[in-house]
This record gives C-alpha cells, sequence and structure tokens, in this order.
C-alpha cells in the first residue's frame, strides 16, 4: 500500500520540525563521547543503570508539568502496542549499553561506525521487515557496505561486533518507534518505565555491596554527574522521537550521518586512536556506500519535484520519493 506523502508525514510544518528535532538530537549523539568518559571509575552497567532510573525522573516531571498522561491509559489497553514498547526498551538498553561501554573502553571509532553503517541497516530492514522496495543503486550501496564489513572482519581479525551491534539495535529502535507512534516524550517515558525497576534493583543491589559509586567516589560532583545522565539521555531521545514520527526512515537515514562524522572525529583528534590501514580501507568503502545513498536519494528527490512541477494536480506518493512501506 503506497503511503502518501501528507498521510504519513503531516504538513510542511510538521517535517520541518521532525527535521530540525532529527539534526538536534544527532548533533548531540555525536558529542557525547565527551561524556561519559567523565562519568568512571563507574562501571558501563552502573552507569547504564543510572541512565534509565535518571531518565524516567526526568520526564515524569516534564509529564506531570504539561499535564499529559492521558497516552499511559491508552497504551496499557494496546497489548499489541505496549509489546512494541517493550521491544524498543530492550534494543535501546543493548543500544545504551554497548555504546557506553564501548566510548570508555577505548573504541571511539569503532563506535562510530556503527551509526555510519546504520542508515543502511535501516534500508535493509525496511526489505525485510516492511517489505520495501529498493532502487537499484540502494542494492549497490548495500553490496558495497557489505565488502566493507568483510575487509573490516579481515582487517579486525574478527567481525567488527561493537560496530553491528550498535547499527542493528539502534536500525531496529527507530524502526519500532516508527510503528509505536508515540510523541517523544511519552514514547521515553514508556520504555524508561519498563526499563526503571531492574535498573532500580541493580543499583540497590550494588549499594548493598558496597561497590556503587554513587555518591561514595568524587564526592558530590560524581554523584551530579552520574543524575544528569537523565538530561544526556532524555533531551537527544525526546527530539528523536519527535523527529521519527514526522519523517521517513530514510530521511532519518540520511540525518544519522551527523552522529558519526562528529564521533568519528573525536576518535581520531581528541581520543587519539589508531586507524591502521585496514580500517581506513573499510572506512572508506562505508563511506563510499553511503555517498552513493545520498547521490540517489538527492535524485529520486529532484525526480519527484519536476514531476510536481510539470502535473501540479498528480498525488506524488511516498514511493516516488521514498520507499514504499507495506504496513501488516
Amino acid at each position: 500500500m503506497a503511503v502518501q506523502s501528507k498521510g504519513s508525514t503531516g504538513s510542511k510544518s510538521e517535517q520541518r520540525t521532525g527535521l530540525l528535532n532529527g539534526v538536534a538530537a544527532y548533533g548531540m549523539w555525536g558529542l557525547v563521547p565527551l561524556y561519559w568518559p567523565l562519568l568512571k571509575p563507574a562501571g558501563a552497567v552502573e552507569i547504564l543503570a543510572h541512565r534509565m532510573v535518571w531518565s524516567l525522573a526526568l520526564v515524569a516531571v516534564a509529564l506531570m508539568v504539561m499535564r499529559r498522561w492521558a497516552w499511559a491509559g491508552e497504551l496499557l489497553r494496546q497489548p499489541r502496542k505496549l509489546a512494541l514498547v517493550t521491544v524498543a526498551a530492550a534494543v535501546i538498553t543493548v543500544n545504551w549499553g554497548v555504546y557506553i561501554w564501548a566510548v570508555n573502553a577505548g573504541h571511539v571509532v569503532e563506535a562510530s561506525l556503527g551509526y555510519f553503517i546504520n542508515p543502511l541497516v535501516t534500508i535493509a530492514l525496511g526489505v525485510l521487515i516492511l517489505k520495501e522496495r529498493m532502487r537499484p543503486w540502494q542494492w549497490v550501496a548495500v553490496g558495497v557496505a557489505f565488502t566493507a564489513v568483510v575487509v573490516l572482519t579481515v582487517g579486525y581479525g574478527q567481525p567488527p561486533w561493537i560496530s553491528l551491534c550498535l547499527a542493528f539495535s539502534f536500525g531496529t529502535y527507530g524502526l519500532v518507534k516508527k510503528k509505536v507512534n508515540l510523541g517523544g516524550i511519552e514514547s521515553l517515558a514508556a520504555e524508561t518505565a519498563i526499563q526503571f525497576l531492574p535498573a532500580l534493583a541493580y543499583l540497590l543491589w550494588l549499594t548493598a555491596k558496597g561497590d556503587s559509586t554513587f555518591g561514595t567516589q568524587g564526592g558530590g560532583g560524581h554523584a551530579a554527574l552520574l543524575a544528569s545522565t537523565g538530561v544526556v539521555t532524555a533531551i537527544p531521545l525526546v527530539c528523536f522521537g519527535a523527529a521519527a514520527i514526522r519523517v521517513p526512515l530514510s530521511t532519518l537515514g540520511l540525518l544519522q550521518y551527523l552522529a558519526p562524522v562528529f564521533q568519528f572525529l573525536l576518535g581520531i583528534f581528541y581520543f587519539h586512536e589508531a586507524m591502521p590501514p585496514e580500517r581506513w580501507a573499510g572506512f572508506a568503502l562505508v563511506w563510499l556506500a553511503l555517498s552513493l545513498l545520498t547521490w540517489d536519494a538527492l535524485r529520486a528527490a529532484h525526480r519527484a519535484a519536476r514531476a510536481l512541477r510539470t502535473a501540479p494536480s498528480r498525488v506524488v506518493t511516498e514511493e516516488q520519493i521514498t520507499p514504499v512501506y507495506e504496513h501488516p
């Protein structure tokens, strides 16, 4: 079923709002590698648990101020949507945990590769799950990206599992959020509510063992930094949620280039990570794939604009600009 552009992405004002939110989200994610090392000596799992707990606290306050609770009752009466929110909470937990560990373990460049690959994973998920039709050059781009993974696997002596895990977990997250169709803050509130109890239980267990760093190491400054994980998490995720329900997945794929570019540059110039020849070769192939993807998307958009100019009364479907999404 072809989804008409006006019906799926809303008015031009809505699309502009979605685009701005997407730029803000990916810009902030691109700079977040500067933040996680500040939370040491806390380990990745402790940081992850604090991130879940404080994120819920922050969005709960926001929802109380805005008096937006009606959606919660509706969500609880829709088991299928609630199941999708649970899946979203699970995959974003994996994404957060792997990313925090990767940055603090000195793998910022490899983490950036995951987000370079992510737009291509998004397309692959569209084909496999949404039965999306791909254009020939999109197939070529995916093939080049697969070759890049092979080159990196040979160079590393193992698959770049950090990159692949980040790409597939976040690609799945974007896909699920598209299907859930909740507002940004509502979606984050639902996801963190699911994460909250396991995270709080872990922090209490850590405190009982005497291994918690919250309030015991680094003084009030360290505790404040751990608490601020809620702010660092909530703001870009709310922006992403607002973008995900207003723009196509293909547009999100283009915006995703911002975050890995910042991360890659930070990895090389700030964290001084090594870039052996095989890594450069793999990245070059990924960038070639993304260049082909971008060129093809721009060409498709130009064609659609020309069709509108020559036949203004014609209804242009999203299939002419982005792949067709066939929902079950």
